[in-house]
């Protein structure tokens, strides 16, 4: 595998932070995803090499069916860090997220030390002890890959399994934005993985509650010629934002796609695009501009607007808010919004 010119320098920084300290946090981001799971496998077990302890924490909840299935699958303890205390930890590391992001688990007046991601970088990332920001890889399990390789350690099946479907399903087998280092780290995790497992993964179970959230969002769809978006309503998981947008981008007209629901008090919103002209991150930023935060990928982008008053008043405001920025970012038109069902 061709690895990153940096990867041994960074290794090395990385190894001369973790000598000496017994106790580590990972903290992934809010609802994590697989490979921000996967990620934070691989560096627990780099850190354990090194005689670091570590646990591994979120908020929220892990809620993509698949996601749960890895869990599951790995013996994965995610614990919830409301439950933990950083003055227990010697250091803390962000994985999968950057510091000042809403996605982001940890609480703003707490600094983390170690810091690994593939989105944009940002301003107070660049403060971090150790930061490794690869925003041109498509996922984050591929940059801890790398250092595994270059530690000279091998991943061992449950590992390899975890960190293979987390570069697959964050690039969506490589149909969005991909690396050669994904593809080449896919290439090798591939003879290391447990197919049946990697099978089960992606077949996950869902239960009801999961067909009946994509039937809201399927009769509650509109499609505005290259635009198709729709509103979720309340949601208990989070993560079948994302997942209906996914599910939307496939419409043969669709160019862009927009999910929103509302969850833990605010308004969580995922856009989805295969124009090269007008990325998801861009529109993100445009929908939420003076009342919330987002970002991500050309393709593939994320945001959040807290609500002061989490009423229904507030939430029909916002239900209408929102497909309009939408629409007048793309430049789609209105008057031709209809029901996809």
């Amino acid at each position: 595998m061709t690895r990153r010119n940096d990867t041994p320098a960074k290794l090395e920084a990385l190894t001369d932070l973790l000598k000496g300290k017994s106790t580590m946090l990972i903290v992934l981001q809010n609802n994590p995803d697989a490979d921000g799971m996967a990620a934070a496998m691989a560096l627990r077990k780099l850190a354990n090499k090194l005689k670091v302890t570590c646990s591994i924490a979120c908020s929220g909840t892990v809620g993509r069916a698949e996601n749960r299935a890895l869990v599951r699958y790995v013996n994965l303890k995610v614990r919830e860090i409301a439950e933990m205390s950083p003055k227990w930890f010697n250091l803390i590391a962000l994985v999968d997220t950057q510091p000042g992001q809403r996605n982001s688990s940890l609480p703003p007046r707490i600094k983390p030390q170690i810091v690994i991601d593939h989105h944009p970088i940002r301003p107070e990332t660049r403060t971090v002890a150790f930061h490794d920001v690869r925003s041109t890889y498509g996922a984050t399990a591929t940059i801890l890959y790398e250092y595994l390789q270059a530690a000279s350690i091998k991943p061992d099946m449950p590992l390899a399994t975890a960190l293979l479907y987390g570069i697959r399903s964050d690039t969506q087998d490589f149909g969005r934005k991909a690396h050669q280092a994904d593809i080449d780290a896919s290439a090798e995790l591939y003879g290391l993985a447990n197919k049946r497992m990697l099978g089960a993964i992606q077949r996950g179970r869902v239960p009801l509650e999961y067909f009946r959230i994509l039937a809201t969002g399927l009769i509650n769809a509109r499609n505005c010629g290259r635009c198709i978006y729709s509103g979720l309503g309340v949601v208990e998981n989070a993560d079948m934002i994302a997942e209906v947008a996914d599910l939307l981008l496939r419409y043969e007209e669709a160019e862009w796609s927009l999910c929103w629901g509302y969850h833990a008090g605010g308004a969580l919103l995922s856009v989805r695009t295969i124009s090269q002209d007008l990325p998801a991150d861009r529109i993100v930023r445009h929908i939420v501009r003076h009342r919330g935060s987002g970002g991500g990928h050309p393709s593939m982008a994320a945001g959040q607007i807290t609500l002061a008053a989490d009423t229904v008043a507030d939430r029909d405001r916002l239900d209408r808010l929102i497909p309009r920025r939408f629409l007048e970012i793309t430049g789609c038109d209105a008057a031709v919004c209809r029901r996809i069902t």
